[in-house]
């Protein structure tokens, strides 16, 4: 045992020599290739107005103390410079959202809330970095996201999967974080930058995966697929607004600001992290009071 344990030292020695040997090296490779990258600031929040989704948080778009707390986020966003903005709206839209705009821009110590975050939050930050133009990077398809739930509340039908995993995700999603859990618990008491900081948490987005597509892989009908079908409708989703979004002209001078709902978020940021276009600031960083 002693011998096994000397090896075992000697090995995580050299592992430990071997990777600070390349450290200097690699760490100059990251920092060229981040540097002809362009940045993304990738931000997922809740819908601030009436939403078909399955979670919604409530918001009085009008209160006019929760539109100053809109406005001192928007501020810190708004330090990260973006020069491209995309927004959770069609591109057939563009024309409409940016006649929205262009209505702020004339009036801008009123926000519109009509278009809620998007008109509350996209269009400061864009006022405040003198922004052109917003673009929507949506893509709208239909799936069935309670497949599962009504699966397992109908006695006449049963989960040939695996129902135990899938009601552990659906009524525990933060089991194994017992911090978030608890921030989860008084969610609706948190301020609204607690919110959204709550949202952004990477451990957040992945239960964000979870809880709208993945859960879903869980659940089916005797040898069928209901489950991963609607799931796999959810992915193309999220992969033809990744398309939309590559459709931007951009250089890597460009700073690019992304304001979606956080599962849309949550599988953005797996598409980004792989890219060898973009490369992700840290959205926490920019949560942050002066």
């Amino acid at each position: 045992m002693r011998f096994t344990a000397v090896i075992i030292n000697l090995l995580v020695l050299l592992s430990f020599n071997v990777l600070s040997r390349e450290s200097p090296a690699l760490q100059t490779i990251k920092a060229q290739a981040n540097h002809s990258k362009i940045k993304v600031l990738n931000f997922g929040t809740f819908h601030f107005g009436p939403t078909p989704d399955a979670h919604s948080t409530e918001f009085d778009e009008e209160d006019k103390n929760l539109q100053k707390e809109v406005r001192a986020i928007s501020k810190m966003i708004a330090k990260f410079r973006p020069t491209i903005i995309c927004v959770e709206s069609v591109p057939e839209k563009n024309e409409q959202l940016n006649s929205l705009y262009q209505q702020f821009l004339k009036h801008p110590s009123e926000l519109i809330t009509s278009s809620g975050e998007t008109s509350m939050i996209a269009f400061d930050v864009a006022r405040l970095n003198n922004v052109e133009k917003i673009y929507g990077i949506d893509n709208h398809m239909g799936y069935n996201y309670s497949v599962g739930d009504f699966i397992e509340n109908s006695p006449e039908l049963t989960n040939s999967i695996d129902p135990k995993t899938y009601l552990e995700i659906t009524n525990n999603p933060f089991k194994h974080y017992p911090e978030l859990a608890a921030l989860d618990e008084k969610y609706e008491s948190l301020s609204l930058l607690e919110k959204l900081k709550f949202i952004n948490h990477p451990i957040s987005l992945n239960a964000s995966i979870n809880a709208n597509a993945d859960k879903l892989l869980y659940v089916g009908l005797d040898d069928n697929f209901e489950g991963a079908d609607n799931a796999a409708l959810f992915y193309h989703r999220n992969m033809k607004i990744y398309s939309n979004l590559n459709r931007i002209k951009m250089n890597k001078n460009d700073r690019v600001f992304i304001l979606m709902g956080a599962a849309h978020t949550a599988f953005l940021r797996e598409f980004i992290k792989r890219s060898p276009k973009f490369e992700m600031v840290d959205t926490l960083e920019y949560l942050k009071t002066e």
